[in-house]
């Protein structure tokens, strides 16, 4: 999850201890609230409300020109997110194996207001103008101190607008997703039922979060296609904190390792293209096939191919769909290949996609956001300095027990499961802290001392 330094340290036959780690993290998530949800979205004479109810499945969408958000003011800086319906490809070009169709809200401007009363009168600014836009799922980041309304005026047609999200990045919010997939992700992430998204998962679990959610499933796409469009995947969808990537199926189709090679070196360029724009790839498991349908299954050479990939670039862990679906066959389609919407085959990915993120939230944001110092100095170093100021915690196993020493007094302390369900919580006492009697498994120990954040997968085994 982060980047850890680990010291192992002799104690007995039965007991590990383990110094604490360097509490740099490049997947710290940093809340961006969602201000939009469930307001009224004004279009001209009208309002609607399903522009902004969060779901994507109830197909009711707005060719309207205009369209106008009151979020009330406090946010400095908004990130608007917009959904588009066509067949629910996110780009209609990217791939010679399937022909898509629609028409993406291309050429708009995002306005701005103070004073506006029903998102037609008053006065406006312009603060973005998006031209020639492609692609059915897109985000932008606007300015908006001391405003309250923000509006879509298009100047050409919108095609069938699904959804719009406004999210408060004012104290610069990562808590921003594009979900890159196949025709897999196409279906089950975007149309197909679901009882909710991964995004109100997490927030359910973690009320804090409402991440901003982008879906990007293009059918018939594989590895080397994307790696053909990618300065379009990051032009379009580079703005955002992390890729949460399904890929894969086409690429292992038929159940041969011929196109190997070319896989791990098309998922290795994305991974380094990702990284190198501030953007953290997670890569899902590819999702198993009903053979007896199908007539072939995914070889095990590309499961390894994901997870040496993982472990070698340091990634978080993505959902294991393969493992899934190969116990749940009745939740894919006839074709033994996509998920079975009737079956809730899209809604288990949403939650599997949820499980596989949520170490990430249970971690905590681990920014240090009022550490003050000379702006001009290195950040890393200024970080360092902070943590510098509290005695380096320690953390050993004591049989089903978790010890924990040299702990600031004022220290609080968390464990938390990798569902992200809080086991236990407690102060530190006299700079030490117990666990006991834990059942067996991986808990994720959180630290926290105002504004700086430890946290640690502890196993107990």
């Amino acid at each position: 999850m982060g980047k850890f330094v680990f010291r192992r340290i002799a104690f007995a036959a039965t007991v590990s201890i383990f110094a604490l780690w360097d509490v740099e993290s490049a997947n710290a998530i940093t809340p961006n609230k969602l201000v939009s949800g469930g307001l009224p979205a004004h279009t001209g004479t009208s309002t609607t409300d399903y522009l902004t109810d969060g779901y994507l499945t109830n197909w009711k969408s707005s060719n309207a020109k205009e369209i106008a958000i009151n979020v009330g003011e406090g946010p400095t800086k908004l990130r608007i997110n917009w959904e588009s319906f066509g067949d629910c490809a996110w780009a209609t070009d990217f791939t010679t194996g399937c022909s898509h169709s629609g028409v993406p809200l291309s050429n708009f401007k995002i306005m701005t207001s103070a004073n506006s009363t029903d998102g037609s009168d008053g006065d406006w600014v312009e603060v973005a103008n998006i031209k020639d836009n492609p692609v059915m799922a897109r985000g932008v980041d606007i300015e908006f101190a001391g405003k309250s309304w923000f509006k879509f005026a298009s100047e050409g047609d919108v095609g069938q607008i699904l959804e719009i999200e406004a999210f408060d990045v004012s104290a610069g919010g990562t808590d921003t997703w594009f979900f890159m997939g196949t025709s897999i992700s196409q279906m089950g992430i975007k149309q197909q039922d679901t009882d909710s998204t991964t995004a109100q998962l997490i927030h359910a679990r973690f009320p804090e979060y409402t991440p901003a959610m982008l879906r990007g499933g293009i059918g018939c796409i594989n590895s080397t296609e994307v790696v053909e469009h990618l300065n379009e995947y990051l032009e379009y969808a580079g703005n955002v904190k992390f890729w949460a990537i399904e890929m894969g199926t086409n690429d292992a189709w038929g159940g041969g390792d011929w196109n190997l090679d070319t896989y791990k070196k098309n998922m290795q360029t994305i991974i380094d293209s990702a990284k190198a724009h501030g953007i953290t790839p997670i890569i899902a498991r590819i999702i198993a096939t009903d053979s007896s349908k199908a007539g072939w299954q995914v070889n095990p050479a590309f499961l390894e191919a994901v997870d040496n990939l993982t472990e070698e670039n340091n990634l978080p862990k993505g959902p294991d769909f393969f493992s899934y679906f190969k116990e749940h066959p009745e939740q894919l389609a006839s074709d033994g290949v996509h998920p079975n919407g009737d079956k809730k085959g899209g809604q288990a990915m949403h939650h599997l996609w949820a499980e596989a993120l949520a170490p990430l939230y249970a971690a905590g944001d681990t920014a240090l956001t009022n550490v003050t110092t000379d702006p001009a100095g290195d950040s890393t170093d200024r970080m360092r300095s902070a943590v510098a100021k509290i005695a380096t915690p320690v953390i050993f196993l004591q049989n089903h027990n978790i010890v924990m020493h040299h702990l600031p007094e004022s220290a609080e302390i968390s464990l938390i499961s990798t569902m992200g369900q809080i086991v236990a919580h407690k102060g530190a006492v006299r700079s030490s802290a117990y666990f006991e009697n834990l059942p067996l498994g991986k808990y994720i120990a959180v630290i926290r001392n105002g504004n700086v954040r430890f946290s640690k997968i502890v196993q107990v085994k």
